[in-house]
Formats: C-alpha cells, sequence, structure tokens
C-alpha cells in the first residue's frame, strides 16, 4: 500500500469554502494594492519542504512575520539574508543549552530543518504587510485545524512542540497517548524567560524519535545556506 501523501490528505480540505476564501481573500489584498506575505507560492512551503510520511516534529505558529522579505511559507524561519527575528534568536539560545555543541548560525533559515521531517507550520498561512494577523479569521484558521486533525489520525510517534497558550488550544485535539506533546511559554522575548529557556524540548523530541525507531533531528543548521536550498 502507498504511503498517504498531502495531496491525498488536503485534497479534500482544498474545496472547502473557508480555504478557497482566505486563498481569495490573499488575492483581493493584493489587488487593492497591499504587498502580502509569504509570496503566493510559498505560502505552503511548510508542506511543500516536509513529506507527510517523513513527518516526524511539529512546531506551530500563529501567522508570518510581517515585514517585506522575511516569510517563506515556514513557522519561525526567515530567508538567509534577513536579521534572525527575536523569537528564533531565543530558540538558537534554548538550542544551545539543549544541544551539545549546537552553534548559532548568522541566519534565520530553518530549511534544512523541514527537509528532515519538522513540520513549521503557522496557524494563519498569510498576512499584510506591516499588520500582523490581518488575515486572520478568514478561513486560514479552519484549514490549519483540519491539518492538525488529518495528522492525528493518520500519523502516530510525532513529537509536537507547543510554545505559547495559542498553539497549546489549537493542538487540543492530539491523542498524546500516540504521540510526545511538549508544551512550554513562547520563546517570544516577552515571555521566554518564564519557562520556554529551559525546556530541553529539543533533546526530549530526539529521544523519544530515536525509542520509537526513528532517527533523530539533526538541529544543528548549516552556518551558510546554499542558494539550491531555496528553490522550493
Amino acid at each position: 500500500m502507498a504511503s498517504l501523501t498531502w495531496h491525498d490528505l488536503l485534497g479534500p480540505l482544498k474545496e472547502q469554502p473557508y480555504f478557497t476564501h482566505a486563498l481569495s481573500y490573499y488575492d483581493q489584498d493584493v489587488a487593492a494594492g497591499h504587498r502580502c506575505f509569504p509570496p503566493r507560492h510559498e505560502i505552503f512551503n511548510a508542506f511543500r519542504l516536509t513529506k507527510f510520511e517523513d513527518l516526524k516534529v511539529v512546531i506551530l505558529g500563529q501567522d508570518p512575520y510581517h515585514e517585506l522579505g522575511q516569510a517563506m511559507g515556514l513557522s519561525f524561519s526567515v530567508r538567509p539574508e534577513v536579521r534572525v527575528p527575536p523569537s528564533l534568536v531565543n530558540i538558537y539560545k534554548e538550542l544551545s543549552q539543549d544541544i551539545p555543541g549546537f552553534v548559532p548560525p548568522p541566519h534565520g533559515c530553518l530549511v534544512s530543518w523541514a527537509r528532515q521531517g519538522v513540520l513549521l507550520l503557522n496557524a494563519i498561512l498569510s498576512v499584510r504587510e506591516g499588520k500582523a494577523m490581518a488575515h486572520a479569521n478568514q478561513g486560514w484558521e479552519q484549514f490549519t485545524d483540519e491539518v492538525i486533525k488529518l495528522i492525528n489520525q493518520n500519523s502516530q510517534n510525532v513529537v509536537y512542540l507547543l510554545w505559547g497558550a495559542q498553539a497549546r488550544n489549537k493542538c487540543k485535539v492530539v491523542d498524546r497517548n500516540k504521540n510526545l506533546v511538549l508544551e512550554s511559554p513562547h520563546p517570544s522575548p516577552l515571555s521566554a524567560s518564564r519557562g520556554f529557556f529551559g525546556c530541553h524540548h529539543f533533546s526530549q523530541a530526539n529521544a523519544y524519535l530515536m525509542a520509537h525507531g526513528k532517527a533523530p533531528i539533526n538541529w544543528q543548521l548549516p552556518q551558510t545556506v546554499a542558494p539550491e536550498e531555496l528553490v522550493f
């Protein structure tokens, strides 16, 4: 029997009114003269870079970065030439304490995690320039709710890294008997010191994966990103 793919799982969702409305809202915003991110052809990069059959870890974000050149369709990730955002700086700090030998790279591109099976999924998949949450309540949340339900129904031994109340609430449907759910405050500078630092989520994730016969994630990011890595 062939392995399930995102095409199999998400195909029916793309026929739903909430999905078509979300894309239409993005297009209307652009037509009205607003810049929206990520570029339309990169909205679904999280699924493009992480095959369903390879899925090991889910890291849930909120909505894309809203400044020019930042968003690339992966939660917490930015293009190599963009300054590393504060939350990702704190993620690197935790990795430096949690993973022996981890060296923070000078960039914020997380493509190598995605290619290893880390689904970097935002709850909302697009945004208007300079206005966080501009595309909230237009259908994306319903779509990503269904994505999480489908992952839960069709996989097991997946690690969910849930940082902040919104991520926790969105993943209440996840079966904790067949997956590992790790929770902490968000890595934002506003909350990281309240429990994100010292959470050891990355080493715990790898220990769980290895205990269930899966290869661990190499959390060390390359110090430079080759141009071909950015061809999606």
